[in-house]
């Protein structure tokens, strides 16, 4: 099978930056590589004065320069970065995306709020399971509040609203006093109420059959429901609060001096200042939506985010030769008399090895690309001379116009060329030791794949009809499926198991099985 795909996401919010890296493994769940989360209250000066402030942009990109240091580590396939509710409002938006870009390393961009909407939705489709009938999710972020209607696992409509923690705070509780009076928290309940009736009208009360509520906000009145700290709020993800216990939450809660709500199971003192916001929000989607409860749920658009990469095949280019790098590689290789039918079957036997064998090797998933064309252009020595023919393919790649890859590449698929047979990678070869460390490494450990993958074509005939490959162990077991006689095959396969055992410290066990 495939390597395992890794991605990541970076959710710029108007309260924090969160960073995710995730494995995705076909239908499975995400499997977390890295996380982190910095609360920036990047949008409390565009809701009180219309942009972005200094303060805010700088701790913005410094935490943007340490999450993209975190995710590079792990090779991932693809990376997205969105700005949400702030960036849409801000007066200096372009000068903070070019900043924010410059920090991360790649292109900031900012979403619309039903983009935003479709990216949480896909996220909680990653772990809810209760996907038939009909579900509202609600996420209360920092600027912007989404309410979503899910049908059978559809997204069936969607609306931003600008209800965030951050945003509700600081146009109607920043200047109330400490704890909020009731008539701050009136003119706060009837906003919301306001911006709740467009959707209320489009879905209807009690017309769903669950709700699912994402984001701190709901992670912060869960925990306090049911009496969980804030230090173990991971144990929060999945829970439920009834729709009186979310009222009983929010009004004690907002009746609390600020010092005081710091001092609530599962707040925590950064969340304390817009709590009462949040928790409005979610008391009165309850009571108009007249639904008994609802359940939280750890997933957001980071999630979203990386469900979507996947799902849209970001990445598996790397694994294969693009149709114009493989119509140049073909180019070469037939002006050189290489056997194309033979190139193809071992770059397919590398394809798959290299699969296999990724738990092992750790290579990079443009390895995979590299070494299908050294196992295009391996044979086009012999057009100069069967002596030595892998020292004359090497140089014929080398001198070549390779259109499509970059000079690093050609050199590395010449090196590949060179070390398909006979030695391996020494102190005296100067071309080799002209490369990086990682590089070098990496080489060391691919040589074997096409190594083991031209064994399994010695006779130059295609006898292999299928393989069965496995790694389980510290043993990699390759049985070949055919017809004919495949005992050269097995052979010379097995003469490479020593390289195995030395780049790799595993066994190598080649057997053989007719077909039927």
């Amino acid at each position: 099978m495939r390597p395992v795909p890794k991605f990541a996401a970076i959710d710029i919010g108007s309260n924090s930056v969160r960073m995710l890296a995730a494995e995705v493994s076909g239908d499975g769940p995400l499997v977390p590589l890295a996380s982190d989360r910095q609360v920036t209250r990047l949008g409390e000066s565009v809701f009180r004065q219309g942009r972005f402030s200094e303060e805010a942009m700088d701790t913005v990109c410094a935490s943007l320069r340490r999450m993209a240091a975190a995710y590079r580590k792990f090779d991932v396939a693809g990376v997205r970065a969105v700005a949400t509710a702030a960036t849409r409002d801000a007066s200096n938006q372009v000068e903070f995306l070019t900043r924010a870009s410059e920090a991360l390393g790649r292109e900031v961009e900012v979403i619309s709020g039903q983009e935003e909407a479709r990216l949480i939705h896909l996220g909680v489709l990653s772990r809810w399971q209760k996907r038939s009938g009909k579900t509202l999710l609600v996420d209360v972020g920092g600027g912007s509040c989404e309410v979503m209607l899910s049908s059978d696992g559809r997204l069936q409509s969607a609306w931003s609203k600008p209800l965030g923690a951050v945003r509700l705070t600081e146009v109607f509780l920043k200047q109330a006093a400490d704890p909020p009076g009731k008539q701050d928290l009136h003119n706060l309940e009837q906003f919301i109420d306001g911006h709740l009736e467009e959707p209320l009208e489009g879905i209807g009360r009690g017309a769903f059959d669950h709700m699912v509520a994402t984001s701190a906000t709901a992670a912060a009145i869960v925990c306090g429901v049911n009496r969980v700290p804030r230090a173990r709020r991971e144990e929060a993800d999945g829970m439920r609060a009834s729709r009186t216990q979310v009222r009983r939450f929010y009004q004690p809660v907002a009746a609390r001096k600020l010092a005081e709500r710091k001092k609530v199971t599962g707040i925590g003192p950064r969340r304390a200042e817009i709590i009462v916001a949040g928790a409005a929000v979610f008391s009165r989607v309850l009571d108009l939506f007249e639904h008994p409860s609802m359940h939280y749920l750890a997933v957001g658009v980071r999630e979203g985010i990386i469900q979507d990469l996947a799902s849209r095949g970001v990445g598996r280019e790397n694994y294969a030769l693009s149709r114009e790098q493989r119509a140049v590689v073909e180019k070469l290789a037939k002006r050189f008399g290489v056997n194309l039918k033979r190139a193809r079957f071992v770059a397919a036997l590398e394809h798959q090895l290299f699969d296999c064998l990724s738990s092992a090797h750790g290579l990079p998933a443009a390895w995979s690309r590299l070494l299908e064309a050294a196992a295009y252009l391996m044979d086009a020595g012999h057009y100069i001379s069967d002596t030595g023919h892998h020292k004359h393919a090497s140089y014929v790649v080398q001198n070549a116009d390779l259109a499509g890859f970059t000079e690093v590449e050609r050199r590395i698929v010449a090196m590949l060329c060179r070390f398909h047979r006979k030695s391996m990678p020494a102190a005296r070869h100067t071309d080799f030791q002209a490369l990086d460390a990682e590089t070098k490494r990496s080489l060391v450990r691919a040589i074997p794949i096409l190594r083991l993958a031209d064994a399994l074509d010695h006779n130059r005939e295609q006898h292999v009809e299928s393989l069965e490959c496995s790694l389980a162990g510290g043993v990699l077991s390759l049985t070949i499926r055919s017809g004919a006689d495949t005992g050269l095959e097995q052979w010379a396969a097995q003469r490479v198991g020593d390289l195995f055992t030395q780049h790799y410290g595993i066994q190598l066990v080649v057997a053989g099985k007719k077909s039927r």
